[in-house]
């Protein structure tokens, strides 16, 4: 397949998912679900130089953990899981790119802002649930999700910085109308969005090649 038409292909599979295909039976909207994300893994894949590097396994892994979380979210627990997961290869591999940056530094505080005040939320309406044995992994996704966001914006590579704001808005969107109270258009809005920050994660792997050491 080329890879040229991939891009084509994840947007055609995404938008056949997000307006056609109906919540019953699982099994089948499972399937619909994982086709964008296996054709991203596929174009992440060919995105790769010859000479691969850390960053291009770590992200690669980082989305096959996500994919399973796309698989298994109907089971929220394990689904929450697997995203972890996904992102903490994400953190290893944009930390394999880290560009210390005194702006980009600063990104900590709006992203942190942001994460303190959605966790602050999302405690009051699970306690407010009763789900409390929900607490401590919501709230520690939240922490992971921030600090995969800033490390994106510590390697000053436009793409992870742009998948890793869409990802934050995706879980947002998400967990607010999980928890909190009901979002118009939410499922347009969590599913573009979501796949639209795996493939401009995917997209980035062809920004990261060795340096060529020329000869003295």
């Amino acid at each position: 397949m080329k890879k040229s038409f991939l891009p084509v292909l994840i947007l055609a599979a995404s938008i056949l998912y997000i307006f056609f295909i109906p919540d019953e039976p699982l099994w089948f909207k499972l399937i619909f679900k994982l086709i964008p994300m296996v054709l991203i893994i596929m174009y992440a894949f060919l995105q790769m130089p010859g000479d691969k590097l850390k960053i291009h396994w770590l992200i690669l892994t980082g989305l096959v953990f996500c994919s399973i979380g796309d698989a298994t979210l109907h089971w929220f627990i394990i689904g929450l899981s697997a995203f972890l997961i996904g992102h903490l290869f994400y953190i290893a591999a944009f930390l394999t790119q880290w560009k210390y940056s005194l702006y980009r530094l600063l990104s900590i505080l709006p992203l942190g802002i942001f994460g303190l005040v959605m966790g602050v939320r999302m405690l009051g309406a699970l306690q407010a649930s009763g789900d409390d044995a929900l607490i401590v992994p919501v709230l520690f996704y939240i922490f992971a999700i921030i600090l995969m966001a800033w490390s994106a914006f510590m390697t000053g590579n436009r793409w992870l910085i742009i998948g890793s704001l869409l990802f934050v808005a995706s879980d947002s969107v998400l967990a607010w109308n999980m928890f909190v109270a009901s979002v118009a258009y939410s499922h347009l809005l969590i599913m573009s969005t979501y796949y639209s920050a795996q493939f401009s994660i995917a997209h980035s792997v062809a920004s990261f090649r060795k340096p060529i050491i020329g000869n003295k």
